[in-house]
């Protein structure tokens, strides 16, 4: 196995079946070694190999993962985050459709390290064909001992089960996505409690992306620090596996080892360039929640700080690439109109204002637009950012802010011609 490709030489046209992941990739070698470990042992590797949560926040795992109350009168939950509904996004959709059981073993090496006998994979609703292939792959597990009772002789039992979503963004949320595997309405809690302390049904529960807990075998079978020696970076270990989509000649998930590219490393090399040969327009760096970058911007790191330095965010690895020919003012509309669409409604600046930034885009690209428009645009997301339950409203408001300040002119021309330049 290649020392920066944990991924990519696994993923093909077939979802791979239990005898190919043992005979592979090493499979629940790794279960088997961990399962032999004291727990705090288990945590202790995975802070040393600096691996940070792969679905957006990007806060440290081991961290995460020591926050469980060693103690507790109440069940411990693992739950994986596989919802993966934020746009651009679909590198987990792999994981889950060609390496299943490295997810899997990823879970039961959880639950055991934070005491947990019972686990639950989110899946998003319109998985459906993700959501079979992991039920097939349970199955296998459970007919082979790696799930369920007494696993490997050890004494640890784990359950599995995966929970369909029912295509709800907020449910991304962790919170919000506990509220409805509780079955109750997805909209996030009030945080304190964290979900460490009281999470799935009022239990101590930890809530990790699919990337984030395939990454763990790796780990226990090679070492917390060979995995941290991976990054590039000081604060980030492993390999990232990033979706690029948009105009590029060759979209798809990317891997390589954290920090180890700039944004123009991995549009112009990686991805053979821009559709067409065209210029490059912007890019939204990390799904589409993300402050957008122009062109001129791209010469940065593609990593979590030095992201945050410039003003945007990796979130969750996926970059959308927009060339010189396309209308900047269509894409923030469509991208304010599904997250207008998707707030839960809970809280009021979201809300409504989601809302009215979404109508004044429309007016905007309809060709009747007003002077006034721009600087109102501005005021509403700032009455947004910061002011919401969760990161949503901050997810609407950020992009809406970042394309008016870096692409004025490109409003300005559809409100002075009452239409788009380039229609």
């Amino acid at each position: 196995m290649s020392e920066t490709t944990l991924y990519i030489q696994h993923f093909n046209e077939e979802s791979r079946p239990l005898d190919y992941y043992l005979s592979k990739m090493n499979g629940y070698v790794a279960a088997k070694k961990a399962l032999s470990m004291q727990q705090d042992d288990i945590i202790n590797e995975v802070k040393k190999s600096n691996l940070r949560g792969r679905g957006g926040a990007g806060f440290p795992t081991g961290m995460k993962w020591g926050f469980i109350p060693k103690q507790s009168t109440k069940p411990k939950y693992l739950v994986c985050n596989a919802d993966e509904s934020e746009p651009g996004t679909f590198k987990d959709r792999d994981i889950m459709r060609y390496t299943p059981h490295l997810l899997i073993e990823g879970m039961v090496i959880g639950g055991y390290a934070i005491g947990s006998s019972i686990g639950y994979i989110y899946i998003r609703g319109e998985y459906t064909r993700e959501a079979k292939l992991l039920q097939a792959a349970i199955d296998e597990a459970y007919a082979k001992g790696y799930l369920g009772k007494n696993i490997l002789g050890s004494g640890f039992n784990f359950d599995l089960t995966v929970h369909r979503g029912a295509g709800a963004y907020i449910c991304g949320e962790e919170t919000a996505l506990l509220n409805s595997l509780e079955g109750k309405r997805g909209e996030p809690r009030v945080k304190p409690p964290f979900p460490a302390q009281s999470g799935a049904f009022a239990g101590p529960t930890i809530v990790n992306n699919v990337e984030t807990l395939a990454d763990v075998p790796f780990i226990i079978n090679q070492g917390g620090e060979w995995f941290a020696k991976l990054g590039k970076l000081e604060k980030s270990g492993g390999t990232r596996l990033i979706s690029i989509s948009g105009h590029v000649k060759k979209p798809g998930v990317y891997e390589l080892p954290a920090g180890g590219a700039t944004i123009r490393q991995l549009i112009y090399d990686y991805c053979g360039g821009i559709l067409n040969d065209r210029k490059l327009k912007a890019v939204i760096p990390g799904g589409s929640s993300a402050p957008v970058l122009t062109a001129d911007e791209i010469d940065v790191i593609y990593d979590i700080e030095p992201l945050m330095k410039i003003g945007t965010m990796m979130g969750s690895a996926a970059i959308m690439v927009v060339s010189e020919d396309y209308c900047v003012v269509k894409l923030i509309k469509r991208i304010t109109k599904f997250y207008a669409h998707e707030s839960c409604g809970q809280c009021t600046p979201c809300r409504e204002g989601c809302k009215w930034m979404e109508d004044i885009l429309h007016r905007i690209e309809d060709g009747h637009g007003r002077d006034q428009d721009l600087t109102m645009l501005l005021d509403i997301a700032d009455n947004i950012n910061g002011k919401t339950l969760c990161a949503l409203g901050d997810a609407a408001a950020g992009p809406v802010t970042s394309f008016v300040k870096k692409f004025r002119a490109d409003f300005e021309a559809h409100i002075r011609g009452g239409k788009c330049p380039s229609a």
